[in-house]
């Protein structure tokens, strides 16, 4: 029996068809036993079970549904456009309508393709319910036998055999039940994945603002396995709500945590997500009272019909006897109700959850997506117009007038976006990304691009890793890794959206001569550059000048000029005198043309600060990385991010340790005081049954029928006030010890230092803050309630059988050591295979975060296939993991419910042969409790299992405990004055800086004093520290060497908040969180209205936010996208205004803003810090010579790609004057002086003004 069904389950499985499929999987086994699994041990995944198999045929089946729900929602609008209009409440009934609609819809999708399946698992479990049936016949039959003393004894050895019989086929058949079972719920989590990845290629930008990243991210992984539960076991909406409010939260929080850090804004966040994890907690508390409530009553049910039916059946007549055989063949049928009963809560809870995510997952994806024929492409033809656009209006979502109507593209195409998007990958990966290399055209790429001396300062060249989001690369280096992919891929049309705001003034030059320009590498393509600049405008064939979302002029630069309209006025309010002009002369083919677009306010995007200053590293050069050995060594030298690693060997008893002492002795003790006394109460109720069976009968009748059932029924009561005790106690123990943890975790991780957010994928960080807390919140309780119950019950069986024939203990013990050694055998393997099933679930996470982030380049590109791919190889390894755990679940579960079995036989056997000695009722109790023992071992085998792979939660949650963490935040004692600093003085004494130990220093031997109220421009290029000095100041890193003291005070010697909450930054990229615009600008509530509105007035933002409906309760969604680039860049100003420090840090803060708002900033800059002392980090030398008023030297002044001519004029500022320059290069100060002086000693800063072409 057990040889057929492990043939069953794995003939499909094992690699070797010669080999006996049981073999194989004991190698297995054993091999998990005798040492760690690892991943290259498993099996492959059936053909049957891989995501493409599975998705390909559920994708068309969900398309024809949507197609109906969209079909019955345009007959709806359609109504209503005829003049029916619709009230609030009937708008809200029609949504929640639609959206329980998608739900079943998609219900309906997946029991269409799952159904047939799940129901041979049906037939399994209808054939088993037979066999458990008939079971109590034959319990009938041997009480019968045990009664009548003439029977012969070889029937009694027939129904005690036929009994183990029956218990050994009805095993094998709910065994291959919940096989099928974990294989549908398998497929449907697979399905659903891939539903979720492919709708968030094609959601459009509407539907995107919101869905958020970390709502998609929520729906992978906790809603599809409330439907997996859902699938194998037959309040939830309020508390995933809030759970999808904590894991967007966080999301926010890991993707602008550089920022968090400068502004010591940790403490602020960690009560909102706290905030949002007290309400889920909450929900969870309330629904798990309920739920034990349920719990008690269906666990009490077997007791209550019990009582009712023995009741009126001795109450209505006296004559109605109780014997043996009623009694236990009754309670025999009534306990095989008790375990589908007492499930029934949990069946109730999983379908309501399933249920919400069901509702979720349809509202997702029947989300409005991209039109496909909006965009018509064609194959490349030189005759004919690359790009048309016929009547063409464009929108962002259905509520605004404009829509797309018809675009034509004519060739391939290549998109280089405003927000350069980067792969967690190799630097060569984001370039080719997914395409071969070609050496030549490889190098000509990156070096047109830029990229060489790059590729000198980065540790392991183009094969060091890039964070997620380009984590350690500057803005200028993610912007040309983006123009580089684009490059690479010899589209036919290029799109640039702004991509030279980002690079320095002579990269920026360098990359138009290179590659956009008439002689650059794309030459002979079709290029649109969408710009706010203009310095490169009179080498394009062709402008449209944009304003308010319309063409207002077209034509080349001198034509534009000449008809003095917006466009030439435009130039002249930023041009003192005349240039000179380079013009070229249009193509002779219509698609060789360049076509620039110049809008005055453009929507800008996120980049990240720093750590492409890493100190440099000698490397080989380019045709050296081709030797495949030394590859591999620059490959593990440019490694970055940690792949999340399983942890070996059986859970530590540690964790458990660690977990009851979360939850406290105070609330231990009590619950297995009730468990023991729940049981106790169990086995008087039971054992007083037999007393009452064994009753003789006088004159027909049995005395005292009434107190018997009194005290039956009070056995029975206490015992189920008990069952509630034990799991609202357990519940709120989890609840504690899920508080604690989360907590723990949530401390850790904010309190880590920067490189772990650079070397961790943020996948791995959400993972542990949604599936593993989930874990914690309800599997380990419900896992500990189930285990607890029936490690007690069985117990109680043990007691009753050892009463009843003492001789069984014999038969026990070795049972027990057997039972034991299986156990042991089996969860070695078991925990590795849900550590390896954990640890391949973190890369889907951050898969799926980075293609949600960069839809719009994969699109471009083309590139669906290929991440659709990624996807599900992905998901696959995650089901490899997956698929031996249940397997090895159903295994162990077969094995040990033969030990139990044995145990039946052994009790029935041993009931015959002392038939003579042992009264009716004390058999029918002992046999009919050792028929439970099956039922038992199952659900306890489940419950461990759940436990011991659950527990790896808190292992895995508390791995982060270990992690390099910062200084500490503040000192209690802390010596420093209240108003520190008054002065805002600097002094560097031999400063030294590295990135990571075994790099070169970033920062060398600087000493350096910075007066108060000076004014401070930093400049060099790439990879000179710039932004490393920055860095320092904040501490972001810690010094290697010497001190930085502001006001004479080591900034070492104080609080990481004391410093940062005291100096100000504003960022190169302008990032804001989602919630209320007030919360953006003071987190901590540290401020009056006025004081807020004064900062949005001097921010030029009074206007604006006046006139939002909500003013400063407006919400920002998910990054500040409902705000423009230049309205987010406002708001980190007011930030600015509003902490009105004594030291302000400019990183560029107006690269790659438009003119106008770039004048607000300034203007507002020079007035209201002018008694501050101002340090600005210039990536671009124009920042800084537009600080500056030069006397007697003649300079070219480039303010905003606008050339000035100053000769002994004093040209108008923007900015405050910098007293000084400081010009950095490989970590050391090179030069040092008045912008002014520099320039007159034709040195380094001289050299670089005139490659920029402003000398």
């Amino acid at each position: 029996m057990q040889r057929y069904l492990t043939i069953h389950l794995y003939n499909s499985v094992c690699a070797k068809k010669t080999s006996s499929v049981i073999v194989q999987y004991c190698r297995l086994v054993v091999k998990g036993y005798r040492s760690p699994l690892k991943a290259e041990d498993l099996w492959s995944l059936r053909e049957e079970d891989t995501s493409e198999r599975i998705i390909c045929d559920l994708e068309k089946e969900w398309a024809k549904q949507c197609a109906k729900l969209q079909q019955q929602e345009s007959s709806l609008n359609e109504a209503q456009g005829l003049g029916y209009k619709l009230s609030e409440q009937t708008q809200l009934l029609r949504k929640l309508h639609k959206e329980q609609s998608s739900g079943f819809c998609l219900l309906r999708t997946l029991a269409k393709n799952f159904g047939p399946y799940f129901l041979t698992g049906t037939l399994c479990l209808v054939i088993q319910d037979a066999f458990m049936f008939s079971i109590p016949q034959v319990l009938s039959l041997l009480l019968g036998f045990v009664r009548d003393e003439d029977a012969p004894l070889w029937k009694g050895y027939l129904f005690a055999f036929l009994m183990f019989l029956l218990s050994c086929l009805q095993s094998l058949f709910n065994h291959q039940y919940m096989y099928t079972c974990f294989t549908v719920g398998m497929r449907v989590k697979t399905a659903v994945m891939g539903l979720v990845y492919r709708k968030s290629l094609v959601i459009n930008s509407a539907a995107r603002r919101t869905c958020t990243v970390g709502e998609i991210v929520n729906l992978v992984s906790a809603d599809t396995q409330k439907l997996m539960d859902f699938v194998v076991y037959f309040n939830a909406e309020v508390q995933m709500k809030y759970m999808d409010g904590r894991i967007k939260l966080m999301n926010e929080i890991l993707s602008g945590i550089k920022i968090l850090k400068f502004y010591a804004w940790e403490n602020a966040f960690r009560e909102r997500v706290l905030g949002y994890r007290e309400k889920e907690l909450n929900a969870l508390k309330k629904s798990q009272i309920l739920y034990s409530i349920s719990i008690a009553s269906f666990n009490s049910s077997t007791f209550l019909i019990a009582f009712a039916m023995f009741g009126v059946y001795v109450l209505i007549d006296d004559k109605h006897v109780l014997d043996a055989q009623k009694v236990f063949v009754s309670m025999a049928l009534i306990n095989i109700l008790k375990a589908p009963l007492s499930q029934l809560p949990f069946a109730m809870s999983t379908t309501m959850q399933a249920v919400v995510s069901l509702k979720r997952l349809g509202k997702f994806l029947c989300q409005d997506e991209l039109k496909p024929d909006s965009v018509e492409r064609a194959p490349y033809n030189p005759d004919v117009d690359s790009v048309v656009i016929d009547d063409g209006t464009f929108s962002w979502s259905k509520d605004s007038t404009p829509c797309l109507r018809s675009t034509f593209f004519q060739g391939s195409v290549a998109y280089v976006p405003q927000q350069a998007w980067i792969q967690n990958a190799t630097l060569k990966d984001n370039i080719l990304f997914g395409r071969e290399r070609k050496g030549s055209w490889y190098q000509k790429v990156v070096e047109a691009c830029a990229l060489l001396p790059d590729l000198e300062i980065l540790p392991g060249g183009d094969l060091t890793e890039i964070g997620e989001k380009g984590l350690n690369l500057s803005g200028g280096q993610k912007q040309r890794v983006s123009l580089a992919r684009a490059v690479y891929k010899k589209a036919d049309i290029y799109l640039f959206d702004d991509p030279l705001s980002a690079v320095d003034a002579h990269v920026g030059q360098h990359i138009f001569e290179k590659v956009i320009g008439p002689n650059g590498v794309l030459k002979n393509k079709t290029r649109i550059l969408v710009t706010h600049g203009l310095s490169f405008l009179p080498q394009v064939d062709l402008i449209l000048v944009m304003e308010d979302g319309e063409i207002t002029e077209m034509g080349s630069y001198a034509e534009l000029l000449s008809r003095q309209n917006a466009f030439a006025n435009f130039v002249k309010a930023f041009s003192v005198s005349e240039r000179k002009e380079s013009t070229t002369h249009r193509g002779t083919r219509k698609s060789v043309s360049r076509l620039s677009m110049t809008d005055f306010s453009i929507d800008l995007s996120q980049e990240q600060l720093i750590s492409g200053d890493m100190g440099s590293a000698t490397i080989q050069t380019m045709e050296a990385i081709s030797d495949k050995e030394q590859e591999q060594d620059q490959e593990e030298i440019g490694r970055l991010t940690q792949a999340d690693k399983a942890h070996t060997g059986r859970v530590k008893l540690e964790l458990y340790v660690e977990y009851f002492r979360t939850i406290g002795l105070a609330l231990i003790i009590p619950i297995i005081f009730l468990y023991a006394f729940q049981q106790a109460a169990s086995l008087a109720y039971n054992y007083w049954l037999s007393l009452w069976a064994d009753e003789p009968v006088v004159n027909g009748t049995q005395v005292n029928t009434d107190l018997k059932l009194g005290v039956f029924g009070a056995l029975g009561f206490a015992q189920g006030t008990a069952i509630f005790g034990t799991t609202v106690a357990i519940s709120l123990g989890g609840i504690i010890a899920s508080r604690h943890l989360h907590l723990d975790l949530l401390n850790n991780v904010l309190h880590s230092h920067m490189s772990f957010f650079e070397s961790t994928p943020s996948g791995n960080l959400l993972n542990r803050f949604s599936k593993e807390i989930d874990a914690i919140d309800c599997m380990i309780p419900d896992g500990l309630k189930m285990m607890l119950g029936y490690v007690f019950k069985l117990l109680e069986v043990c007691i009753i059988v050892l009463m009843a024939t003492p001789f069984a203990g014999v038969i026990i013990l070795p049972l027990t050591l057997l039972y034991a050694f299986i156990q042991s055998f089996y969860v070695a393997t078991s925990c590795q295979l849900r550590r390896l099933e954990s640890v391949s679930r973190s890369p889907i996470y951050t898969h799926f975060n980075e293609t949600v982030q960069g839809a719009s380049v994969i699109r471009a590109f083309g590139e669906q296939p290929r991440f659709i791919l990624v996807a599900n190889s992905r998901v696959d390894h995650n089901q490899t993991s997956y698929f031996p755990r249940f397997v090895a679940t159903r295994w162990l579960a077969v094995n040990l419910e033969f030990l139990g079995n044995l145990l039946v036989l052994a009790a029935a056997i041993l009931s015959v042969i002392g038939r003579a000695t042992l009264s009716p009722g004390i058999v029918g109790l002992a046999v009919s409790h050792s028929l439970q023992v099956t039922g038992i071992l199952s659900w306890i085998v489940r419950a461990w299992t759940d436990v011991e792979n659950n527990i790896v939660s808190v292992e895995r949650v508390k791995e982060y405990a270990e992690t390099t963490k910062e200084a500490p935040w503040t000192f209690e004692d802390s010596p420093l004055p209240s108003h520190w600093p008054r002065s805002g003085s600097i002094g560097f004494q031999e400063y030294g800086l590295q990135y990571r130990r075994g790099l070169d220093w970033a920062l060398k031997e600087i000493s350096l004093s910075i007066n108060e109220r000076e004014k401070v421009g930093i400049v060099g290029r790439t990879g000179a520290g710039k932004s490393s000095l920055a860095l320092g100041i904040f501490r972001i890193l810690e010094a290697a060497k010497g001190k930085i003291s502001i006001d004479g005070i080591n900034i070492a010697e104080i609080g990481l908040h004391e410093l940062r909450s005291r100096i100000t930054i504003i960022p190169q990229d302008p990032v804001l969180f989602s919630g209320s615009l007030r919360m953006n600008l003071d987190p901590f509530d540290g401020y009056t209205d006025e004081e807020v509105w004064r900062a949005l007035e001097l921010a030029h933002l009074k206007n604006f936010v006046s006139g939002l409906p909500d003013k400063l309760n407006h919400e920002c969604s998910e990054g500040g996208e409902n705000l423009s680039l230049g309205q987010r860049q406002l708001v980190c100003l007011a930030r600015a205004l509003l902490r009105k420090t004594k030291i302000l840090v400019l990183d560029e803060a107006t690269a790659a803003v438009d003119l106008e708002t770039d004048n607000l900033i300034q203007s507002t800059i020079r007035t209201q810090f002018e008694d501050c002392t101002v340090l600005t980090i210039a990536h671009r030398l124009n920042t800084i010579m537009d600080y500056t008023r030069c006397k007697k030297v003649h300079i070219c002044i480039l303010k905003k790609n606008t050339i000035m001519i100053s000769d002994n004029v004093l040209t108008q500022s923007y900015s405050t004057v910098p007293n000084r320059v400081i010009v950095m290069d490989r970590g050391h100060i090179t030069e040092m002086d008045s912008p002014s002086n520099l320039i007159s000693q034709h040195g380094q800063f001289y050299r670089m003004c005139l490659e920029a072409g402003l000398v």
